[in-house]
């Protein structure tokens, strides 16, 4: 039994002698956690940023090959009336 009550006496010892967080390891926790967020948060909020920007550009891009697609059928429609004014002018003489 002799065996039993020393290891029951040293793991008691052991428990006892177990140290919680100490308030100067609390602040250096809460230290490394604020520069972390330091250095993390403006990296996803320009990432973000990037992101939604290129968004834009591609609607953008997106509208302006309608447009000049747009302006094209308009020249052609427009060359078209221009060649039929022509031939009516030329008939009417």
């Amino acid at each position: 039994m002799t065996d039993k009550e020393n290891l029951l006496q040293s793991n008691t010892r052991r428990v006892k002698n177990e140290e919680n967080l100490s308030f100067k390891k609390l602040i250096i926790g809460y230290i490394i956690l604020f520069i972390i967020l330091i250095i993390t948060l403006p990296k996803v909020y320009f990432s973000n940023e990037i992101y939604y920007t290129s968004k834009d550009i591609a609607e953008l891009k997106s509208k302006l090959n309608v447009l000049k697609e747009e302006h094209r059928l308009l020249k052609q429609d427009l060359e078209f009336i221009r060649y039929k004014n022509q031939i009516i002018d030329n008939m009417s003489d």
